[in-house]
């Protein structure tokens, strides 16, 4: 049970309903008998500001889409078309992109000469041409003379002064062969050791005792041999069995 001075929930509902109809129908009333005529002219003032802003809209809107369109239209038909260009081309360029520094060649260091020698091959020497050899010996100094050789002609003399010595063909065999060694039977042959002529007496003017022309005459060569040989080794065998086993006689 409740006192007087108090209220129910119930009763707050009902009060407050009350007064949301009695501020509504306040709002709906004119404050005063021209209130129509008022609210009608604020409603025809509306709609034609309405009308205002929606025609400054589609203005808007049509400079909006038009504006683009006469800018393409009033560029030259010149105008390079820049081609677009996609990723893979883009990649492509930058991989083959190629710094031009780097290939520049690089400053050429400065050549010190001073840290090289040079090497001149030097020219072979010229072989001298033989020239008619100077035998020096004990007696004197001589030019070998040129004298064509022949040794057939020295062998046959040779041949007869082994006949006349009693010797065989076989000690004539024996000498051939030793002197074929020592000169090649040849009237003028020179060896630097002093060595001249058929039986390269050492030296050639020992050879002065056979003849005057020793360094020239074969036969004076052959007699002076012939007794060397004999008063040494006793016959051409004895010398050529000697200059097998030494090299010399």
């Amino acid at each position: 049970m409740t006192s007087a001075n108090e209220t129910t929930p119930e009763a707050s509902r009902a009060m407050l309903r009350r007064d949301l109809r009695s501020a509504a129908a306040r709002t709906a009333r004119p404050a005063h008998p021209h209130a129509p005529r008022t609210a009608a002219k604020g409603r025809t003032w509306g709609r034609a500001i309405m009308g205002g802003l929606a025609a400054l809209a589609v203005i808007g809107l049509a400079t909006a889409y038009l504006t683009p369109l006469g800018s393409v239209i009033a560029a030259p038909a010149s105008a390079e078309v820049t081609p677009q260009v996609t990723l893979y081309a883009s990649a492509l360029g930058d991989a083959q992109t190629v710094e031009i520094s780097s290939l520049e060649p690089a400053s050429a260091t400065a050549l010190n000469r001073d840290a090289y020698t040079v090497y001149v091959k030097p020219k072979p020497t010229p072989t001298p041409k033989p020239q008619p050899a100077s035998v020096r010996s004990r007696a004197g100094s001589f030019t070998v003379p040129f004298v064509a050789p022949n040794p057939g002609t020295a062998q046959a003399i040779a041949y007869d002064i082994v006949k006349a010595r009693g010797w065989s063909d076989g000690e004539f065999a024996c000498l051939v062969s030793l002197w074929k060694r020592e000169s090649g039977w040849r009237v003028n042959a020179y060896n630097p050791s002093g060595a001249y002529g058929i039986p390269q007496a050492l030296p050639g003017s020992k050879m002065a005792s056979a003849g005057a022309d020793w360094a020239t005459n074969p036969a004076t060569q052959i007699k002076w041999g012939l007794g060397y040989i004999s008063g040494r080794y006793g016959t051409p065998c004895g010398a050529w069995s000697h200059s097998q086993s030494y090299s010399w006689y």
